[in-house]
C-alpha cells in the first residue's frame, strides 16, 4: 500500500498504482453479474516508472525515452506486477552509469530506500551498474539498452548529440548486452557479434565462433538502431567473418577500418570479462565494505531482500527452504463478492477460468483409449473407454482441429497402483505412436490424481475404479493381498464442473478409518450389493448436486439411492464405512496460477542447467533451443526444430529433471505434475495462450538468424508446413518417473471402434526402423498423418478469410461514440444503455488508438485475457 509522509519525496506520489481499477466487477447487464473477480487479484503486468537523478532531484522520464540511459547519470526504476494472490510485487532497480558522480550514486541508493518505504517496505531492490546489469533489468527494455555518453538534459530529453560512427559489441542469446567498444580493428574478435553504426548504413559483423542465437539477437539490435536512430531510413548489411571476396558490403565495412586485415585468433573478449565464481556465504556486513575486504569489483550486483520476499536465486543457495501456506484470498474474494450481489437480487454467473474453456472443435472418433497390458495394447470400446483402473496404465489420444489442420493430443495416464513395468511399456508405446505422426503430436505424461481439467473434459463422463486388469497387477496384488479382507462396499468421490466434465473416483475403503476418505467439499456415492447412499457435503453447491445425480445415473440407472446430507447420516451409512471418525471439513480451495516462468535448459552429464527468461515473448522461443514453461500446475517442454533434442522421450527426461529440481524453490510444483512435450510448429492453444501468439512465426523456414534477417530486410517470411521432424522412439529408460499434464478439453467424441487386442510390439522398440511401420499399421485408422494441412472447418480458430483469426468485430458501435471519461467504470457521469462488457467499442477510432496505442482490429485479434488486461489498465473493465 502506498504511504506518503513528509520524509518521502513528492515524486513518489501515487507511485505503483498503475493498472488498478476501482470496481470489483466488469459488467452489470440486465441485472446479471458476469465474472466476479476482485480486480487487484487478477495477474497484470502494469509496467514501469523511471526517474533520473538531475541536480539532486528526481526527474520523471517519459515512456518515449525508456531504455535511453546516459552514462553520466544515475536512474531509479520501479516495476509493478499485480497478482491474483496477495499484494502487488514491486521490484526497484537503481542504475549507475560509469561516469555518474558519487553524489548521484548515493542519492539513487537513498531514493530507492525512500521508494521502498513509500510502498510499505515490501520491495526487492537491485543495484545495477552499467555493463553489469541483471537479466531481469535488461528484460524490461527489449531488445536492448544502448547507454549514451554524456548527461541527461531535461530541456529536450536528450543531451545535444552529433552522429558519430560507433562500434557496439553484442553478447547474449536471450537478454542481449550491448557495449560500445573503441572504433578500432583490434576491438573485433572471432567469438562475438559486432554492430557498426554509420550515418547511412548499419553493419552486423558475426565472428565465426558466435552462435546462431547471438547473431539473431544482434539483428534485433540492428533493427532497434535502424528504427530509433535512423527513423527506418538506412540500409542494413551482414558481414561474415573470413568472407571478403566478391562481397561489396564486406569491402565497404572494412574501409571504415582502413582496409581488410586478418583478426588475431586470441583477440576474444570472453576470457577478459569472465566473473570469478565464488562459494555462497551468508554474512551480515556492509556491502561495499565486504567487497573491499574480499578484493572484488565495486560493480558487483547487489540485491536487497526483505524477509518473506526472497527470490528464487537466493532460496536456491540453501539446502532447504520453509514453505509458506498458500493464500486463499482469491477464492474467498470471489465468494464474498458473489454473495454480496446475490443479496441484492442479481443473478450471478462466473466466466470459465481461461484454462478450463473448451478449445477444440469436436469431431467423430475424436477420442480413443488403449489399455497397456504387458506387451499387449488393447483398444477399448465406447463403453469401456470411460472406465479406467488405478492399477493400469492407458494411452489416450484426442484428435482436434486447430489452425485448419488436424492435431493430436497423446496422454500417458499412470494409475497410482500400476506396475513399474507397465509404466515403462506405456511410455515406450506412446513414443512409438508419436513417431508414427512424425513427431507432430503433443505428448503428455500424467499421474492419477494430477489430471488437468482438459483431460477430464475429453471423456465427458469418467469413472476411475480401484484395482486393475493387467496381468502384472493381478499377479502382484492378488499374491500380496491374499490374506487381507476386502470390503464389499465401494465409495466414489463425485467431482466435476458440469455434465460436460464429471467424474466418479473410487477411494480407499479398507480398514477401520475408511470414513477419513470423506470431505465436506464433495459429494459421494456409497454402495454395496443391498443399498446405495448419496452423501452431500456441507460445502457443495447446486451444480455439484446436479453432477451427483447425473453420475449416479451413469453408474447404474436401475438403482434408487438413499440421499443423506452431511450431519444427518443414518447408522447404516456409518456401518458401511466401518464406523464414524473425523474427516476434512474445510473448503478445498482451487490453486490459482500466477504468472508462468520460462527457462532455457540444457543437460550435460545428467546435470540440468536452467536459466530464467524474464518478461518473455514468443520471439524467445528460438528454434535452436529447448525451453521449459513452468505454469506451477504443469510444465511444458518446448522443442525447437533445430535443437539437439531428437525424441519426445528425451524431452520428457528434461521435464522430469526440472520437476525434481524445483528451481523456483516455492514448493508449488509437485514431482508428479503433468509434463507436456510440444514441438515447434505444433503448439496447442493451451500453450500459445501464454504468449501474444503469431502463428506465422512458428512456421518459418531456416534458423533464427535467417528468419530475423528475412524479416529485417523486408522479405516475406517463408513459411513451412512441417512434414515432421526426426523424432525417434527411444527405450523405456525414464518410464517409471513421474510427470503431469494440464490442459483444456472439449466434449467427448463418439467412437465406433470395438474392443480388440493387438499383438505385442514393445519388444521391437529398440529398433526404430521396425517399430514405426508396425505402429502405423496398428493405429492407421486413428493416427493418419494429414498431408493436406487438415480440413477446413467453420469453427476453426483462424480462417483465411478473416485476418482477425475468425473473430467478428462489430465496428458499427462507433456510431454511438462516447468519450473515454464517460465510459470509464469509475466515471462520475456514467453512460447508460450500453453493453458494459464492451465499453471500449464505443470509443472513436482516434481516441481508441490514443488510449490503447493500437487499432481496434489489432486489439480484437489479441487473446481475450490480453484484451481484459488492457481494458483493466484503462478502467474500462
Amino acid at each position: 500500500m502506498f504511504r506518503l509522509s513528509k520524509d518521502i519525496d513528492s515524486a513518489f506520489q501515487g507511485v505503483g498504482t498503475k493498472g488498478y481499477a476501482s470496481f470489483l466487477f466488469n459488467a452489470i447487464y440486465e441485472k446479471k453479474i458476469v465474472c466476479l473477480f476482485p480486480l487487484m487479484l487478477v495477474p497484470f503486468f502494469s509496467g514501469l516508472e523511471v526517474w533520473c537523478i538531475f541536480n539532486n532531484q528526481l526527474i520523471s522520464i517519459p515512456k518515449s525515452s525508456f531504455g535511453r540511459f546516459h552514462s553520466g547519470n544515475a536512474y531509479l526504476l520501479l516495476s509493478t506486477a499485480l497478482r491474483k494472490i496477495g499484494s502487488p510485487q514491486y521490484d526497484i532497480h537503481y542504475w549507475l552509469g560509469h561516469d555518474a558522480t558519487e553524489v548521484d550514486s548515493v542519492l539513487a541508493s537513498d531514493k530507492a530506500l525512500e521508494l521502498d518505504a513509500a510502498l510499505g517496505c515490501c520491495t526487492v531492490q537491485y543495484r545495477e551498474v552499467q555493463g553489469q546489469e541483471t537479466e531481469k533489468f535488461l528484460s524490461y527494455f527489449k531488445p536492448c539498452i544502448i547507454p549514451l555518453e554524456g548527461k541527461y538534459s531535461p530541456q529536450n530529453g536528450l543531451a545535444e548529440e552529433t552522429y558519430p560512427v560507433t562500434l557496439l559489441m553484442c553478447k547474449g542469446d536471450h537478454a542481449v548486452r550491448v557495449k560500445e567498444v573503441p572504433f578500432l580493428r583490434s576491438s573485433l574478435n572471432h567469438d562475438d557479434v559486432f554492430v557498426l553504426d554509420t550515418a547511412s548504413k548499419v553493419f552486423l559483423f558475426a565472428g565465426c565462433n558466435s552462435s546462431t542465437q547471438e547473431k539473431a539477437k544482434a539483428l534485433e539490435v540492428v533493427e532497434y538502431i535502424k528504427d530509433n536512430k535512423h527513423a527506418g531510413r538506412c540500409q542494413v548489411a551482414t558481414i561474415e567473418d573470413g568472407k571478403f571476396l566478391g562481397d561489396a558490403d564486406a569491402g565497404e565495412f572494412w574501409t571504415f577500418f582502413g582496409g581488410y586485415a586478418p583478426i588475431p585468433k586470441c583477440s576474444s573478449s570472453t576470457n577478459q570479462e569472465q566473473t570469478p565464481t565464488t562459494c555462497a556465504k551468508l554474512l551480515c556486513k556492509s556491502f561495499l565494505e565486504f567487497l573491499r575486504k574480499e578484493g572484488r569489483s565495486t560493480s558487483t550486483s547487489l540485491v536487497l531482500l526483505t524477509e518473506g520476499l526472497e527470490n528464487a536465486r537466493f532460496r536456491s543457495f540453501f539446502d532447504e527452504w520453509p514453505q509458506t501456506a498458500e493464500s486463499s484470498l482469491y477464492n474467498e474474494g470471489r465468494e464474498k463478492v458473489a454473495a454480496m450481489f446475490k443479496r441484492k437480487g442479481y443473478d450471478v454467473e462466473e466466466f470459465f477460468d481461461e484454462e478450463d474453456e473448451p478449445l477444440y472443435t469436436n469431431s467423430r472418433d475424436a477420442l480413443k483409449v488403449w489399455r497397456v497390458d504387458g506387451g499387449d495394447v488393447s483398444l477399448l470400446s465406447i463403453h469401456d473407454k470411460a472406465k479406467l483402473f488405478s492399477g493400469d496404465c492407458y494411452i489416450v489420444q484426442y484428435k482436434y482441429t486447430y489452425n485448419e489442420r488436424n492435431e493430436y493430443l497423446l496422454y500417458v495416464w499412470i494409475g497410482c497402483e500400476s506396475m513399474e513395468e507397465d509404466r515403462a511399456d506405456a511410455i515406450s508405446n506412446a513414443s512409438a505412436i508419436v513417431s508414427s505422426t512424425k513427431g507432430e503430436s503433443v505428448m503428455c505424461h500424467i499421474h492419477q490424481g494430477n489430471e488437468p481439467a482438459r483431460f477430464y473434459s475429453m471423456f465427458q463422463s469418467l469413472v476411475v475404479f480401484k484395482g486393475g486388469l493387467s496381468k502384472r497387477y493381478k499377479t502382484t496384488f492378488l499374491v500380496e493381498n491374499a490374506n487381507e479382507g476386502e470390503s464389499k462396499a465401494s465409495l466414489f468421490r463425485v467431482q466435476g464442473t458440469s455434465s460436460r466434465s464429471m467424474q466418479a473416483i473410487q477411494v480407499d475403503l479398507v480398514g477401520s478409518l475408511a470414513a477419513t476418505s470423506l470431505n465436506s467439499s464433495y459429494c459421494y456415492i456409497l454402495q454395496n450389493e443391498a443399498s446405495v447412499f448419496t452423501w452431500i457435503g456441507k460445502l457443495t453447491s447446486e451444480s455439484d448436486h446436479d453432477v451427483l445425480d447425473r453420475m449416479l445415473y451413469f453408474l447404474d440407472p436401475s438403482r434408487q439411492p438413499m440421499s443423506t446430507r452431511e450431519g444427518s447420516e443414518p447408522d447404516t451409512f456409518w456401518d458401511l464405512l466401518g464406523g464414524k471418525t473425523e474427516y476434512p471439513k474445510e473448503k478445498e480451495m482451487r490453486k490459482q496460477i500466477e504468472e508462468p516462468h520460462l527457462f532455457t535448459c540444457s543437460c550435460n552429464s545428467d546435470v540440468l542447467k536452467a536459466k530464467e527468461v524474464y518478461n518473455f515473448v514468443q520471439d524467445d522461443l528460438t528454434t535452436e533451443d529447448v525451453l521449459l514453461l513452468d505454469c506451477q500446475t504443469e510444465v511444458y517442454v518446448w522443442i525447437g526444430l533445430n535443437s539437439n533434442i531428437k525424441s519426445k522421450q528425451q524431452a520428457l527426461t528434461l521435464g522430469l529433471k526440472f520437476l525434481e529440481m524445483d528451481i523456483l524453490e516455492e514448493g508449488l510444483l509437485p514431482v508428479r505434475s503433468p509434463v507436456y512435450i510440444v514441438t515447434e510448429g505444433h503448439e496447442p492453444p493451451f500453450f500459445t495462450r501464454f504468449f501474444d501468439w503469431v502463428p506465422e512465426k512458428a512456421n518459418m523456414h531456416g534458423n533464427s538468424f535467417e528468419r530475423k534477417l528475412a524479416s529485417l530486410k523486408g522479405k516475406e517470411p517463408v513459411t513451412k508446413r512441417s512434414s515432421g521432424s526426426p523424432w525417434r522412439s527411444d527405450s523405456k529408460e525414464n518410464a517409471s518417473r513421474g510427470s503431469r499434464s494440464r490442459s483444456n478439453g472439449s466434449e467427448r467424441g463418439v467412437s465406433s471402434c470395438s474392443s480388440e487386442k493387438f499383438p505385442s510390439y514393445s519388444q521391437g522398440r529398440e529398433s526404430n526402423s521396425d517399430s514405426t511401420p508396425l505402429v502405423k499399421k496398428l493405429f492407421s485408422e486413428s493416427l493418419s498423418v494429414d498431408t493436406n494441412n487438415g480440413s477446413t472447418s467453420s469453427n476453426s480458430d483462424i480462417s483465411k478469410e478473416n485476418p482477425l483469426g475468425g473473430i467478428k468485430v462489430d465496428l458499427s458501435l462507433e456510431s454511438l461514440a462516447y468519450s473515454y471519461e464517460q465510459l470509464r467504470v469509475d466515471s462520475p457521469e456514467p453512460v447508460t444503455n450500453i453493453d458494459a462488457t464492451r465499453r471500449e467499442a464505443y470509443l472513436t477510432e482516434k481516441e481508441f488508438e490514443e488510449r490503447f496505442e493500437m487499432t481496434k482490429p489489432k486489439f480484437y485479434a489479441l487473446p481475450k485475457w490480453k484484451q481484459n488486461k488492457l481494458k483493466m489498465s484503462l478502467r474500462l473493465f
